[in-house]
């Protein structure tokens, strides 16, 4: 069974607080919704909003006819505007930016209909029909959106059917059925709309859900159960309030729990949403199903182990569907099927002792950060493979940083050397210096020992690095006749430094008992 899509995301999810889309931009998202998603409809506007809205319209249908002569196909009926029952005043607007389908915009409640309208039910029919005449006149197409649809049936059911039983004689595409304040849970969609069904078994019916309730997604498969035919998304959810119910997620279910078919490109749904992200400014959870940055993530070792083994943690959410590939997160729960995957995606190899020693090398970066990044991983390797190979006889007991505006920063260190411990306080034109002048004051002074110099410094971040990415230093340092490098890895850089230091003297220390 084929279920058709309509998405609304430029009319109705730019009714979300805070979005504005240009008339460039609508018409970018409307070729992709069409042309790459493959939607088989699409609501662009709003009859009679703004001038921008009426240039956008016009530039889509622009479009619209030039793909649809590139093609050989009628793309100008795949595109719908929100009309009023005005007498023709927004049939004329749609006509005139050249539309060729009006969602008529009716009342599905007898309060609405009395108490915004002003009107008798009798009165609001008549009206309607004079409007699809008008229409029929300038051979545009006609939706009719029954709006509050969801509380005509809980509190007004004769009303509805009064007024369907008054239209549905008349030239009318599709009868369309909003839960326009997100009121239903998914067992009153299924009982109102087979009623719907039932009673009008000859007619098309699409449900549009609102999301209050977090509900809209189960109200489409419950409504696709009853029997209708067309459901109504947006791209990423947005809509006013709580916002629509997202076409990624309602074409997931439709696909995977009611083995209905759609026309949807399921392929294309990340590329959609990240331009959609884009243009509104509105950002994507990282939790949300299907688009979210982390839903196709593993973080529990456990979990890539399982998917080792005959892929135990795999659902039917495959990434590949929707243009995403599985990724394995590092952090302090990864374990080492985590780290694998991740070395295999890099074609890097480690035996198991190497193996041992960056995974707890990336248990102990993950407690200090939220996330470490594959882009990491390499500067991890060479942390401790490359550098961690001598005996360490040297290290920090303690130490304390601290930096104040308009002041000199302050280094407090305990340093235990060969088993005795030293400690100096000093003052420096930043952290690190002040450190280091420290550290100068105890082999210096206290011990009477050469201290090598600094001839280097350089600070990267791994490529794809956030504000909380890990910091690689390297310093080069001369030492009685030797040149050579050390390197720290560290999400703090002050702390980076510091442990390329502590590999640095522990370096000369054992150069020193060599020479």
């Amino acid at each position: 069974m084929m279920i058709e899509i309509m998405d609304t995301t430029l009319r109705d999810g730019e009714q979300t607080s805070g979005v504005s889309l240009s008339p460039r931009e609508k018409v970018s998202i409307a070729q992709m919704l069409l042309d790459e998603l493959k939607a088989d409809r699409i609501e662009v506007a709003s009859a009679r909003v703004s001038e921008g809205e009426y240039d956008a319209v016009r530039r889509i249908m622009a479009w619209a006819v030039r793909r649809g002569e590139e093609t050989g196909t009628d793309i100008l009926s795949r595109i719908e505007i929100l009309g009023f029952v005005d007498g023709g005043v927004s049939l004329d607007w749609i006509a005139t930016a050249g539309g060729r389908v009006v969602n008529m915009l009716t009342k599905g409640s007898l309060k609405h209909c009395r108490e915004q309208l002003g009107k008798t039910p009798e009165q609001h029919a008549a009206d309607i029909r004079r409007d699809i005449a008008l229409a029929a006149d300038k051979g545009i197409k006609v939706n009719l959106y029954l709006e509050d649809w969801s509380n005509g049936m809980r509190n007004s059911p004769e009303y509805v059917f009064g007024m369907m039983d008054a239209l549905c004689g008349e030239p009318v595409e599709r009868f369309m059925l909003p839960d326009t304040l997100g009121i239903l849970d998914p067992y009153e969609t299924e009982r109102y709309c087979r009623a719907m069904v039932e009673r009008y078994p000859g007619l098309r019916f699409d449900f549009h859900p609102h999301n209050d309730y977090d509900l809209a997604v189960a109200n489409v498969l419950a409504a696709v159960k009853a029997g209708i035919k067309g459901v109504h998304t947006t791209v990423n959810g947005l809509g006013e309030r709580a916002g629509n119910a997202p076409l990624s997620s309602v074409v997931a279910v439709l696909h995977d729990h009611l083995k209905v078919r759609t026309a949807i490109r399921e392929s294309k749904i990340n590329s959609v949403s990240r331009m959609v992200e884009t243009y509104t400014g509105v950002h994507i959870p990282a939790n949300k199903p299907v688009v979210g940055e982390n839903v196709f993530t593993q973080c529990a070792g456990i979990h890539a182990d399982g998917d080792n083994k005959n892929n135990l943690y795999f659902n039917d959410l495959m990434p590949e569907r929707f243009g995403r590939v599985r990724e394995y997160a590092l952090g302090k729960t990864s374990g080492k099927a985590n780290i694998r995957k991740n070395l295999e995606a890099l074609g890097i190899a480690l035996d198991e002792e190497s193996m041992r020693k960056v995974t707890a090398r990336i248990i102990e970066l993950g407690d200090k950060k939220e996330q470490v990044t594959a882009e990491d991983l390499p500067y991890i390797i060479a942390d401790v493979l490359r550098q961690d190979q001598q005996e360490n006889t040297v290290f920090v007991e303690n130490y304390s940083l601290a930096i104040s505006q308009g002041l000199k920063a302050m280094a407090t260190l305990k340093i235990n050397i060969d088993g005795e411990s030293f400690e100096a306080t000093s003052s420096g034109d930043g952290q690190y210096d002040a450190f280091m002048r420290s550290l100068r004051n105890i082999y210096k002074k206290q011990l009477g020992r050469e201290f090598p110099m600094l001839s280097n410094y350089t600070v990267s971040i791994p490529p794809g690095g956030r504000t909380d990415a890990l910091v690689q230093t390297i310093i080069t340092w001369d030492y009685k006749g030797q040149t050579f490098k050390t390197r720290g890895l560290d999400a703090d850089q002050s702390e980076a430094a510091i442990k390329a230091t502590l590999k640095m003297l522990n370096k000369i220390d054992a150069l020193d008992r060599q020479g």
